[in-house]
C-alpha cells in the first residue's frame, strides 16, 4: 500500500509542494481500492462522492445519450485522476459513468478530504484550484478537438497522448471517444 501511496504523493507533488509531515497526516486518510475489470464505480445520475486517482489500470468516463447509446468522453490512465468534478463539487447528479476497462487500483479522495486539505495543507487550496484547472483543460481540449480537428487529427492526437491505447482499449470505445464509427476508425488505422 505504501508504494501505491507514493504514486499519489508524486502526483500531488507535481501540483504543489508538500512536506513529509503534511503528507503523513494527509495520506493516513486516503483509501486504496481495487476495481475489477468492467466494474462501474460511478453511475450516471448518482452523486460523485470521490475523485479517483489511478495508480494502475485504466478508467473510461462515458455517458448514455437520449438514444441510449454510450458515448466515451475520456480515458484516465495511470497517474491521472477521474471524476465528474461538477457532481463532486456541487453534490448534484452525475452526467457521467466511470468504468474500469482493466483491473484497476485507485486512491480515493473524498469531498471532505479535499476540503480538509484546503485547511491543513499549506498549499491545499492551490491543489484544489490546479485539479479544477486540469479538469477544465480536459473538457476544453475535448470540445475544441470536436469542432476544429478532423477525425484523423483527433486519432493522431489520441495515439500520441496515449501511445498504447490501441492495445488496451476496445476499438468501439476509441471510435466513440473520437465520435466516429468503428468502421471509420478501422479505415484510419489502416491508412497509417
Amino acid at each position: 500500500m505504501e508504494n501505491k501511496l507514493q504514486n499519489i504523493k508524486k502526483l500531488i507533488s507535481h501540483y504543489i509542494e508538500i512536506s513529509d509531515e503534511e503528507w503523513i497526516s494527509y495520506a493516513a486518510k486516503l483509501c486504496v481500492k481495487k476495481i475489477e475489470k468492467k466494474e462501474i464505480i460511478l453511475t450516471q445520475g448518482e452523486i460523485c462522492q470521490d475523485v479517483f486517482f489511478v495508480v494502475d489500470g485504466l478508467l473510461r468516463v462515458y455517458f448514455v445519450d437520449d438514444e441510449r447509446e454510450e458515448k466515451t468522453f475520456h480515458f484516465s490512465f495511470e497517474n491521472t485522476f477521474s471524476a465528474d468534478y461538477e457532481s463532486f463539487l456541487k453534490k448534484i447528479p452525475s452526467n457521467y459513468s466511470i468504468q474500469a476497462l482493466e483491473e484497476t487500483t485507485v486512491i480515493l479522495m473524498s469531498y471532505e478530504m479535499l476540503h480538509d486539505g484546503y485547511k491543513t495543507l499549506r498549499n491545499g487550496e492551490r491543489l484544489g484550484r490546479l485539479l479544477t484547472e486540469e479538469y477544465f483543460f480536459i473538457f476544453n481540449d475535448k470540445i475544441q478537438a470536436m469542432y476544429t480537428q478532423s477525425p484523423l487529427e483527433r486519432y493522431n492526437n489520441l495515439t500520441k497522448k496515449f501511445p498504447n491505447i490501441l492495445q488496451r482499449v476496445p476499438q468501439h470505445y476509441i471510435a466513440s471517444y473520437l465520435n466516429i464509427s468503428s468502421v471509420h476508425l478501422s479505415r484510419l488505422k489502416n491508412s497509417k
